[in-house]
């Protein structure tokens, strides 16, 4: 095996690691948040104005950031976390606490798009909060939930790469030693080719969740 074929082969490795872990995060953290943030608002089942305003300002503060400087401003928090801010691992941090607050306002989106008719309906037929949520609100949103599952993911194939910059390992970090810092085009070219093909296939197979979800509606 050539060593730029087994550099690729690692950095793409580390970098489907980051985004996969980081997706994961994002989810199962992000849609509570994006729920809370929807059920809490004027008008909605439970109502907060106070706390939806404190947790809207959190969101949109974290969601004004940009990812590099949140790299940065984070390394501290990376490296109580996982005892060292560089490397794949340490990398999973910022990128999940970037995609938190970006699932949660795709998810609260997602569920305002559920017709009020049909909670209401439920709270006629005696539902409690908990009931509505799991049974009507994230049910009929799930096919968008799910499309915003795709686009944070394909997100985080992006800022994956700027990892790199820093020493987040991945492609991106592979692109700026190699391909930038030695000259190699041909890493380069590879590394964006390999981005473009992950986010591709990211695409496809979240197209393929939303169309089920959609037909079994």
């Amino acid at each position: 095996m050539s060593e730029t074929l087994q550099l690729l082969l690692v950095s793409t490795w580390q970098t489907i690691y980051m985004v996969v872990i980081s997706t994961l995060i994002a989810t199962v953290l992000g849609i509570p948040l994006g729920v809370f943030l929807m059920v809490t608002d004027k008008g909605q089942i439970l109502q907060n104005d106070i706390l939806n305003k404190i947790l809207s300002t959190i969101v949109n503060i974290f969601r004004s950031i940009p990812f590099v400087i949140l790299l940065i401003v984070l390394m501290p928090f990376t490296r109580l976390i996982v005892g060292t801010s560089i490397g794949t691992t340490a990398a999973i941090v910022p990128l999940s606490i970037a995609a938190i607050p970006f699932m949660g306002r795709i998810t609260e989106t997602a569920l305002r798009e559920v017709d009020h008719g049909v909670i209401e309906a439920a709270q006629a037929m005696g539902a409690s909060p908990f009931q509505i949520i799991t049974k009507v609100l994230i049910p009929e949103a799930l096919p968008s939930i799910v499309s915003g599952i795709t686009i944070t993911a394909i997100n985080l194939v992006g800022y994956s790469a700027m990892a790199g910059v820093i020493g987040g390992g991945g492609l991106g970090d592979l692109a700026v030693r190699y391909g930038y810092q030695r000259f190699m085009i041909d890493i380069m070219l590879w590394t964006v080719a390999i981005l473009i093909a992950m986010v591709q296939l990211t695409q496809l197979i979240g197209d393929f969740f939303v169309r089920r979800l959609s037909k079994n509606r």
